[in-house]
């Protein structure tokens, strides 16, 4: 081996005009008020593994600036399973879906109350409460009106809601209700996404989150990285959240699942997931990033990296695929430095 060559320094990344990028220094401009253009978020994608530990580098001094070295965590309880007429490709509870999962109508208030008891007991923040539909009927509607109020003066928690598309007038039922927030993920690019579903459109979920900032709630959104997305895709994704100002991005990545349409793998690495959610964090610096499904999957034995531009992470399972044990959770935490935080305070600034 050369040894010149082997000591030498790594390449700076370029953007499409051919201009180098330095991380470090991109990260001096963000925390300095520059919006990161798509050309460096497309170079933050394309950059070679040689380069990941200074990105992660940047990338973690952004992070830190608005949300230090805490880690917020979610505790997700699948509400309702199955039974979606949806054909999201990706998702094993759709009706295109062979996946061999539980099937059941919303739980009771005993059950969610206890998924509530659960939350609190793992530290979580937030408790989200998620249902598979096109949308939420009266009786789902009437049962999250109800539960709400009662778990937040029993726990304390913040509540988040995925029910589907919502209308104005469901979303300001919510709002009334205590909702603090609704989840309601836009998946991918407007270009890509008639690729991973037909029975709704981008247009619908750009609606949905357009109702839920009306009702005065806070918007969780996020995506799937590995559903045969070109680079570009996801950087629209990280645009178009960006545009929207939500508070709190969820990035999963696919979980393939044997007998849906999406049930084979996308080809990801520990490696690309990483840089993704670095480039995720310096399109949007001041909003709450979080690892959510497949990173026990995807980021493997890199799954503490994750936590240098993430600041959150489920706790627990997701909604039909198991999740690692709470205390791996906390002992990756606690072997970083973090400190789990239960603050209502979001740094959106």
């Amino acid at each position: 081996m050369n040894p010149t060559a082997a000591t030498a320094e790594p390449q700076l990344a370029q953007d499409s005009t051919g201009t180098s990028l330095d991380w470090s220094a991109l990260a001096d401009r963000v925390l300095a008020g520059h919006e990161t253009t798509r050309d460096e978020a497309l170079a933050i994608l394309r950059s070679s593994d040689d380069q990941l530990l200074d990105l992660l580098a940047a990338a973690y001094r952004i992070r830190r600036r608005y949300f230090g070295n805490t880690v917020q965590l979610y505790f997700l309880m699948n509400a309702k399973s199955g039974l979606c007429p949806e054909d999201c490709g990706y998702c094993s509870q759709s009706k295109v879906s062979e996946a061999e999962i539980p099937k059941y109508n919303i739980l009771n208030r005993e059950k969610l109350l206890d998924g509530a008891r659960i939350a609190a007991e793992r530290q979580a923040k937030t408790y989200c409460i998620v249902i598979s539909a096109r949308g939420p009927n009266e009786r789902e509607m009437k049962a999250v009106e109800t539960i709400v109020p009662e778990i937040k003066e029993r726990y304390g928690l913040k509540i988040c809601a995925c029910l589907g598309l919502l209308t104005d007038e469901q979303a300001a039922r919510l709002k009334a209700a205590g909702v603090d927030r609704v989840n309601h993920n836009l998946n991918t690019s407007e270009t890509h996404y008639e690729s991973i579903c037909s029975t709704h459109t981008y247009g619908d979920r750009l609606d949905t989150l357009k109702n839920v900032r009306a009702a005065g709630m806070e918007l969780c959104s996020g995506g799937i990285v590995g559903m045969g997305e070109q680079d570009v895709d996801l950087c629209e994704m990280a645009f178009a959240l960006r545009d929207l100002q939500v508070e709190s991005i969820p990035l999963n990545f696919l979980i393939p699942i044997e007998g849906t349409p999406l049930g084979e793998s996308q080809g990801l690495t520990p490696r690309s997931c990483l840089r993704a959610l670095a480039m995720f964090r310096f399109v949007n610096p001041s909003r709450e990033l979080r690892i959510a499904g497949g990173r026990e999957v995807h980021l493997r034995s890199l799954q503490p990296l994750g936590l240098y531009p993430a600041n959150s992470v489920f706790v627990g399972d997701y909604l039909t695929t198991k999740g690692q044990p709470a205390e791996e959770d906390y002992r990756m935490i606690e072997d970083l430095g973090f400190v789990v935080t239960r603050s209502s305070e979001i740094a959106c600034g």
